[in-house]
């Protein structure tokens, strides 16, 4: 059956994903209709869609995660399809099979898919049907404390405590030994209850000092699949993510290959349709493990698409229109070296304490090699309700020596006022030997922290940190 076109896409989302999503929409000639909250009437996505509706008050539990309000948009305004960007519904099978029941296009994988990859045991187990690698630990659902044990002496200690429905960096707890054990256990599944409505966990042994890597994938509706290169996200705090960059200096052609192999093998054994990114631990032995796969575009998209030169967002939604991927794995070229660096509305010197507020001078940097996508300007007021991103700053080099060279000249020239932002701890990232020789994990910064260290720029660049008490 020949798929059915679709002309108006409504962004179920907000922020610089809304303002990416809307601008891929125009290059295809499709129309757009943004959603906001209260908090949101002087967003730039309400500006650039071609409609805009409010659907609620500022706290996302009464706008963006409002599903009838976002569903009501669409009949009033005539949208038939919905971009879920990221965060918010974009991974929620029953939105997606709302949305499906409804006849609204969902710009992503189906209800079905986001179901079961959206279910960590599951996803695992597809993971091990395939023979990919995955991290020694439980066969599904822990169901109490002495099974857990039983499970843990299996394999060891120590031990991660993941909640089946966790992602975000939330439901996660670390057993060192028996007795840890039992009094973690109980508060992963106390924060699983909460946070996701569903209190199963399972373990996992804990991969000790292990980079993250992750493979983009795409997959149409006729069964072709791709792996698109893979990004490197190990610098992190508190398993946020705060800097990516492709290729990892962990990798060879070699690795890439195998690992690629693997991403596409679990998305295709789950009917996967759109594109998408399987994660991966990787050990100080080179040896990779599957970790989870997110069902939905990524924030560092950006990163993939400099490196291969494929707008992923428009090849997303061709899929959804049920295009055929238009590039077969030969094809697939990864060039030069690219980095992502979050800017966000936090104070690195006071723990990246959230620093909403009005933004009372904003100079975004250009040039040759540097892309922003922000949806922020000189004048808009950072809401305390949402995620604190101010920008994303993506910069390429031929290889990685001249992509650092490229931050740094960006960085600098990246001026905000008003606000606190993560521009400092970048600087100081740049100049950092451990980052300079990639020999870090993703306890690096957490560790670092916990000693009470600080992350300043070296002292030539200190005028350039936009100090908020001082005039720019």
């Amino acid at each position: 059956m020949k798929e059915k076109k679709f002309s108006k896409v409504l962004i179920a989302n907000r922020g610089e994903i809304a303002v990416r999503v809307i601008r891929a929409c125009h290059d295809m000639g499709l129309q757009t209709v943004a959603v906001y909250s209260k908090a949101d009437a002087e967003a730039m996505h309400v500006y650039h869609a071609d409609e805009a509706i409010c659907i609620g008050e500022a706290p996302s539990a009464k706008s963006y995660l409002k599903i009838p309000h976002i569903i009501a948009a669409c009949e009033i305004t005539g949208a038939d399809a919905i971009h879920p960007g990221y965060g918010f519904l974009s991974e929620n099978a029953n939105f997606a099979s709302i949305c499906e029941s409804c006849g609204l296009n969902f710009i992503g994988p189906s209800s079905k898919a986001i179901a079961l990859l959206g279910d960590k045991a599951a996803a695992k187990a597809t993971a091990k049907k395939v023979k990919c690698p995955v991290i020694p630990g439980s066969d599904g659902i822990v169901r109490d404390v002495e099974e857990g044990l039983k499970e843990a002496r299996k394999f060891g200690f120590p031990i991660f405590i993941k909640a089946v429905a966790g992602g975000g960096g939330k439901g996660i707890r670390i057993a060192y030994n028996e007795e840890d054990f039992v009094a973690k256990f109980m508060a992963a599944r106390t924060e699983a209850e909460v946070s996701f409505h569903n209190p199963d966990v399972y373990l996992e042994k804990m991969i000790v000092n292990p980079r993250h890597i992750e493979m983009q994938v795409v997959g149409d509706k006729q069964g072709n699949y791709l792996y698109l290169g893979e990004r490197d996200c190990t610098i992190q705090r508190r398993r946020q993510k705060l800097i990516e960059e492709a290729p990892s200096p962990m990798l060879d052609d070699a690795s890439r290959k195998k690992i690629g192999e693997s991403a596409v093998a679990i998305v295709k054994e789950a009917g996967y349709h759109s594109v998408g990114t399987v994660e991966f631990l990787l050990d100080e032995q080179g040896n990779y493990y599957f970790m989870e796969v997110n069902t939905r575009i990524q924030v560092e998209h950006t990163v993939t698409e400099e490196l291969t030169g494929i707008d992923l967002v428009k090849l997303q939604i061709a899929v959804a229109q049920g295009e055929k991927l238009p590039y077969k794995q030969k094809e697939i070229e990864l060039r030069g070296h690219v980095f992502e660096f979050r800017i966000n509305a936090e104070d690195p010197s006071n723990n990246f304490a959230p620093s909403p507020g009005l933004l009372e001078h904003y100079v975004s940097p250009g040039g040759p090699h540097v892309r922003v996508d922000s949806a922020c300007y000189e004048g808009y007021r950072i809401p305390p309700n949402y995620d604190s991103m101010i920008a994303k700053l993506i910069v390429k080099g031929k290889d990685r020596t001249e992509a650092i060279a490229h931050a740094k000249r960006a960085l600098r020239e990246f001026h905000i006022r008003g606000v606190h932002s993560t521009i400092p701890f970048h600087l100081a990232m740049l100049h950092d030997t451990s980052f300079l020789t990639h020999n870090y994990t993703i306890n690096t910064i957490d560790q670092r922290l916990s000693e009470g260290a600080l992350f300043t720029p070296p002292s030539i660049l200190v005028p350039l940190q936009n100090d908020l008490s001082k005039p720019i």
